[in-house]
């Protein structure tokens, strides 16, 4: 079992990694906030030869899903850069937010939009590495707030190769119950690639995205817990930066038997 963590300073991701004892750790490789191109990873030979796994996370701009050109069309090409750029340094994958249509736009419109992002793709030969969608914590019109859209999508794209990424404190924001919550998965994809371990400073059902360490959120620890023994995917840690540590030593702990 891979466990491990977000880290934030992304120049030494490794080193971070190494201090935090991880197995496993999750990057940007270009500023999340914006549409730069990613540069070549300044420590990719470090990176390459780490026996540390990586996995990047995309950029919170992205969104597949949009009914708008000027949002959808360099949403598609940052995707393919950003796949590009995680092979170069060996990532297991993408991860990309399922997105959202405005209110009053026809969901199953950004539905197509998924397929066609692959469609697209596999015209030229396909993504280097799996895209993990994750489910998001908020929104009527979101592709992957509700388990019944994720199904909805995965009918969609998961003939492609699409992956998963669940995310422990979306799920509980969107009000679906943790316990059961990877068998239910599981059922609708087949497949979960990766986990998001997080809990919700808020409570069940608030649609809202903000993360609390194990220990002192508003979901069982005990329920995270057995997500990740169930899960049988690996962990990653987006929680609070003071108490990360303490949470991989209680997850190692939690799953060593």
């Amino acid at each position: 079992m891979r466990l491990g963590a977000h880290v934030r300073q992304d120049d030494d991701p490794i080193g971070h990694g190494e201090e935090l004892g991880a197995d496993i750790v999750q990057l940007f490789v270009t500023d999340p906030q914006k549409w730069n191109k990613p540069a070549p990873h300044p420590r990719t030979e470090q990176i390459l030869a780490s026996p540390i796994d990586v996995v990047v996370h995309s950029s919170y701009v992205i969104n597949v899903a949009s009914l708008n050109n000027r949002l959808r069309m360099p949403s598609r090409k940052a995707v393919s850069e950003q796949a590009q750029a995680a092979a170069d340094i060996g990532a297991i994958g993408l991860v990309v937010h399922g997105g959202h249509v405005r209110a009053g736009e026809d969901v199953a419109e950004g539905v197509t939009n998924w397929r066609k992002l692959f469609t697209r793709q596999e015209e030229k030969g396909g993504f280097p590495v799996p895209i993990l969608i994750e489910n998001t914590a908020g929104g009527d019109a979101a592709m992957t707030r509700y388990f019944d859209d994720i199904a909805r999508l995965w009918d969609a794209v998961g003939d492609y190769g699409a992956g998963f990424c669940l995310d422990t404190c979306h799920a509980w924001a969107a009000g679906e119950d943790l316990v059961g919550a990877v068998e239910r998965i599981k059922a609708i994809t087949g497949r979960i690639d990766l986990v998001h371990l997080n809990n919700s400073r808020d409570e069940f059902g608030s649609a809202r995205d903000r993360h609390a360490n194990i220990s002192e959120g508003t979901i069982d620890p005990e329920v995270l817990a057995e997500v990740v023994r169930t899960a049988d995917a690996p962990v990653i840690l987006e929680t609070p930066a003071d108490g990360m540590a303490e949470d991989l030593a209680y997850l190692r702990e939690a799953t060593a038997n």
